[in-house]
């Protein structure tokens, strides 16, 4: 166990950090292997850099990797000899997965341990002992009132006890429908194995380990279809959140196009339309709407005054905190997130875990790219001067200034011009934060523009074209993030974007994943200022696409 292995792939640290060389030989194995139950912190070029935490062991225990194999994996592909101590904590965090559980017996919800000695210690803490009654069997149970059964599980998370759910869930009114195998005017429609698998491993046979958790799928992979898969499955009546209104429209046309419901049993909840049905499509901005600061959320009683059987959180990592707080109190519906990356820029990935449920399925973006379900991309950053007298203004500037001011330099203009003239002949998406940037490319380059001021009318229109190939180049604000369904878009460019956000690279890398007809890759480009605020935020977003098996290209882009 002391011998030094020159060759061998990681090093562990007694941190529990984790780092391997991206040009080892068996680096995308190793990879892969340490994304099952690590995170990535940073990613250099050539140092890759993880961390084993508690959610993420506790995500690799709901897969079913076992304390036995990290152990064994680590021991056996370190270089170095690895500390006693990060074995043990590993095992700790792991073991606490399902040590506490919250079961049914005789009707009552009561929190249950095998090893009374933990419950005892656990009820020292007034966050949990005010939320749970009398011993009901005994020391190692105690009962839990139906309405605290998501707050006691949010109180034990935060002292590292993960609890595991199998109280059961309300059925929910029933509603019979099917998948449609053929659709009208397309190619028949199958569910792909990898989204069955995915299916499975949310329902689990419609017992109480199933029926609550993550499904983390590549934007383009079909996170709407193992939705669809999961409610033919359970045959009731279901809420579906999602990010914005073209998001609720493309989720009504998706249900309408591959399945029996009928227009009248599919609703959508927005601020044009009000409508509640069997299955009703809403957004999170909706039901996070109040008049004012401090008033009521007026429509988050959504959530109780229908009996839903489900309840969909499309892009589950955009989930705002007063849906945390609701989805607390619903935990006897069944639940499922959908999302393209579990990655949190709050942090809070450990809510997602205990008032979602646990990662079911995550299928890598590179697996399904080999298997062809997903086109290969090509991520490129191009590294851009500062025009003209901005390096001095910039210099002067204040932090939060000079982010703005490195993310709208106009010497990504002629940067911009020229991979769109190099991409003539492909179908290209420019993509931005910054509307007065947006505008000013939109005029230079001569082409359309959509922005959250765009009526969904023309939206709609622009998108059609462009999946008609009568416009081959289209300029989208931040609305282009999510839930545009333009499958032949194989040029990304971005000019700018939010401080580094990780869950915005996935989604706009994901706009050009479809694969295409020909077969043919796509590139996404990311444009930044050299020397700038705006580099130190581009590593972050490099670290995401590093995280998904993409080796990036850096090269400068200067003007004529």
């Amino acid at each position: 166990m002391n011998q030094v292995r020159p060759q061998a792939p990681l090093i562990v640290q007694g941190d529990r950090t984790i780092t391997v060389e991206v040009y080892h030989p068996r680096y995308e194995e190793i990879r892969d292997q340490l994304n099952r139950f690590a995170e990535l912190v940073k990613s250099p070029e050539h140092l890759h850099t993880y961390r084993m935490t508690p959610v993420s062991i506790w995500n690799a225990a709901a897969l079913g990797e076992s304390a036995s194999a990290i152990r064994e994996f680590l021991l056996k592909e370190s270089r170095y000899p690895v500390a006693p101590a990060v074995l043990d904590e590993m095992e700790s965090w792991l073991g606490r997965y399902g040590l506490l559980r919250l079961e049914r017996v005789d009707g009552t919800l009561q929190l249950a341990c095998d090893d009374s000695a933990v419950l005892q210690e656990v009820l020292k803490f007034h966050d949990v002992a005010d939320l749970v009654g009398e011993s009901s069997n005994g020391p190692a149970s105690v009962t839990v009132p139906e309405d605290h059964r998501g707050l006691v599980k949010q109180a034990l998370i935060a002292l590292e006890y993960p609890v595991e759910d199998l109280a059961g869930y309300r059925e929910g009114a029933p509603l019979s429908f099917a998948l449609r195998t053929e659709t009208a005017g397309r190619a028949p429609f199958t569910v792909r194995p990898y989204q069955a698998d995915a299916t499975s491993a949310f329902h689990r046979d419609g017992g109480p380990v199933g029926g609550n958790g993550v499904v983390v799928l590549p934007c383009g992979a079909g996170k709407t279809i193992v939705g669809m898969s999961v409610m033919e499955k359970l045959q009731t009546r279901t809420l579906i959140l999602t990010t914005n209104q073209v998001a609720v429209g493309q989720w009504r046309a998706e249900l309408l196009d591959k399945t029996t419901l009928q227009p009248d049993q599919v609703g959508t909840y927005t601020a044009e339309h009000k409508t509640v049905c069997p299955v009703t499509i809403t957004t999170y901005q909706m039901m996070t709407w109040r008049r004012s600061r401090e008033g009521e959320f007026e429509h988050m009683a959504l959530f109780n005054e229908h009996d839903w059987g489900l309840i969909i959180y499309d892009e589950v990592h955009l989930l705002p905190a007063p849906v945390f707080r609701a989805t607390a109190d619903i935990q006897a519906r069944r639940r499922l997130g959908l999302t393209a990356t579990l990655v949190r820029e709050d942090e809070k990935e450990d809510e997602v875990f205990c008032l979602i449920g646990p990662k079911r399925a995550d299928i890598p973006w590179k697996v399904l790219e080999s298997q062809g379900w997903i086109a290969s991309v090509r991520c490129v950053e191009v590294r851009v001067p500062f025009s003209g007298e901005l390096k001095r203004v910039y210099a002067a500037s204040q932090n939060r200034q000079r982010f703005r001011l490195a993310s709208e330099n106009e010497a990504k203009d002629d940067a911009v011009e020229r991979l769109v003239a190099l991409h003539e002949d492909d179908q290209i998406l420019v993509i931005g934060q910054y509307l007065d940037q947006l505008r000013r490319l939109r005029d230079r380059l001569d082409v359309p523009m959509i922005s959250g001021r765009t009526p969904n009318e023309e939206r709609e229109r622009l998108y059609k074209e462009f999946r008609e190939r009568r416009v081959n180049t289209l300029i989208v604000s931040k609305v282009g993030n999510f839930a545009v369904d333009l499958p032949d878009a194989n040029v990304a460019i971005q000019v700018s974007g939010t401080y580094g956000s990780r869950q915005e690279e996935a989604q706009r890398l994901g706009r050009i994943l479809r694969p295409k007809e020909d077969g043919a890759g796509a590139t996404f480009y990311t444009l930044v200022t050299e020397d700038s605020r705006e580099g130190s935020f581009a590593q972050k977003r490099q670290r995401f696409l590093t995280e998904q098996g993409y080796a990036y290209e850096i090269r400068s882009e200067r003007p004529e």
